[in-house]
């Protein structure tokens, strides 16, 4: 072929809008997909707070969709992927946190857990512990370790207020330790530093932001954020935990599980995991380092209740939780252990054995076969919980949220530097002007415009064409 043919009968680039519409289309179903377990979830449930949430988390999600629906509609325009890439999720976080959060803080709307917080504040500044002696109605039990008190000292201290509303601060312990999370695993060594360790250059600002967001926007997250999040600060320092584990930091490592460790029990699986990940990555000294770091931290925070008031514990932390309590516990989601418990002569102990097996089956696979990264570790540590809280004679649905961070966490976090660089880059709709693109070996073709001028009296000027050398 001529040149002055491949002038005359150009090539059409190739469009690159059918995959990412492919992808747009995708986004809009999983938007109109939260939109409706919302809004069932809004016109089903029989709590206030909850049906609140639903329906507007529904017109977010809702929202959310017709935006993606726009978008992948016009994702071969040259703007679409820069100006409205992250307009659906800003919607949706209007719609499933922000706008519930507006109404329900300051009208007090929340669920039973963060009453029981503030109150346990309010104990442990004015009586020096956190637990009601002798608890009668469900109200009464604090069935948390003594470190969730803290979310409540701002309420004793201040009285009633947005401000101080405990599950302001408990969301704000989640973003910043998601966020420290994410910086952790998406950190680059640059340079050796003292004793061999690699220096770490941190991305919080850039690429963890996001991360934390997409968590945020889940219906699984955005539901505790809006009526009260127990379980997310305890999730979010035990994913900073294994991402400092996986970095070779055992003293932080081991002061962030303690820390969520002395929140509550369900913190306690993420100790062992954490270590088997240094040992398989750093060593046996750094382990010790770390697990001694965490007991302490733990100690330090749970035994001094524990051996003051032991009764008290054990009626609030051990026998409630578990169902054994001397009243029943509204924790009732028809899980396996649960049916176990209700419906077959002695379901209870024989729930017990099962998650005491289960267990064993975590421990030992940890010997065997220890994780050797991040995103193994909290696969694993998943898959323990996923057990225990269906095994459990007392759980609930909403649990399911430390498995779903666990999973969705390093996943997300490994896409984040991809995902930027892919909303920043602009759809081609053509070559640059005065180029010529290869077609065969020796020919070569203009693509873009042709630099021509047909004004009266003048001559038509040969286009300037640059070509490839021929390999």
């Amino acid at each position: 072929m001529s040149i002055g043919k491949a002038l005359r009968h150009p090539r059409a680039p190739r469009r690159p809008g059918v995959a990412a519409r492919g992808r747009g289309n995708g986004e809009v179903w999983g938007w109109g997909a939260c939109a409706l377990t919302a809004l069932g979830f809004g016109l089903f449930t029989t709590l206030p707070t909850h049906r609140t949430w639903g329906l507007l988390a529904a017109a977010g999600y809702g929202c959310a969709a017709l935006a993606a629906a726009l978008r992948a509609s016009g994702r071969d325009t040259a703007r679409a992927p820069t100006a409205t890439s992250q307009l659906p999720l800003i919607l949706a976080l209007m719609g499933a946190v922000a706008l519930p959060l507006l109404l329900l803080v300051p009208a007090g709307s929340a669920q039973l857990e963060v009453t029981v917080v503030e109150r346990s504040g309010d104990l442990l500044l004015h009586a020096g512990s956190p637990y009601i002696p002798a608890p009668t109605t469900v109200g009464d039990y604090n069935p948390y370790l003594p470190g969730m008190a803290v979310f409540g000292l701002p309420h004793a201290l201040f009285g009633d207020g947005p401000l101080t509303d405990a599950r302001g601060w408990m969301a704000g312990a989640f973003f910043v330790s998601m966020s420290g999370a994410a910086a952790t695993m998406l950190a680059r060594p640059r340079r050796t530093g003292p004793h061999g360790r690699p220096r770490l250059q941190a991305l919080l600002h850039r690429d963890s932001t996001p991360v934390v967001l997409w968590l945020a926007v889940c219906p699984l997250v955005a539901l505790p954020l809006a009526v009260g999040g127990i379980d997310l600060p305890v999730i979010g320092l035990m994913c900073w935990g294994l991402a400092t584990a996986g970095s070779g930091r055992p003293g932080r490592a081991g002061l962030l599980l303690g820390l969520a460790a002395a929140l509550k029990w369900t913190a306690w699986p993420a100790v062992p995991v954490a270590l088997a990940l240094m040992a398989a990555r750093h060593g046996r000294r750094q382990v010790i380092t770390c697990g001694a770091i965490a007991t302490l931290t733990t100690a330090a925070v749970v035994l001094p209740f524990a051996l003051t008031t032991p009764g008290a514990f054990a009626e609030n932390v051990l026998a409630f939780p578990m169902g054994l309590g001397m009243t029943a516990s509204p924790a009732e989601s028809p899980l396996p252990g649960r049916l176990l418990a209700a419906y077959v002569p002695d379901g209870t102990l024989i729930a017990m054995v099962l998650l005491a097996v289960a267990a064993f089956g975590i421990a030992a696979s940890l010997l065997i076969r220890p994780p050797r990264t991040v995103r193994a570790a909290a696969d694993r540590l998943a898959l323990g919980l996923v057990l225990a809280m269906a095994l459990m004679p007392a759980t609930r649905f909403g649990y399911l949220v430390y498995p779903l961070v666990l999973w969705a966490w390093p996943r997300l976090t490994s896409a984040a530097p991809g995902r930027r660089t892919a909303n920043r880059r602009r759809a081609p709709t053509a070559f640059p002007a005065n180029t010529a693109i290869r077609t065969g070996p020796g020919e070569s073709r203009l693509c873009g415009s042709l630099h021509t001028t047909d004004g009266p009296g003048r001559k038509r000027a040969k286009p300037e064409i640059r070509e490839e050398a021929a390999p």
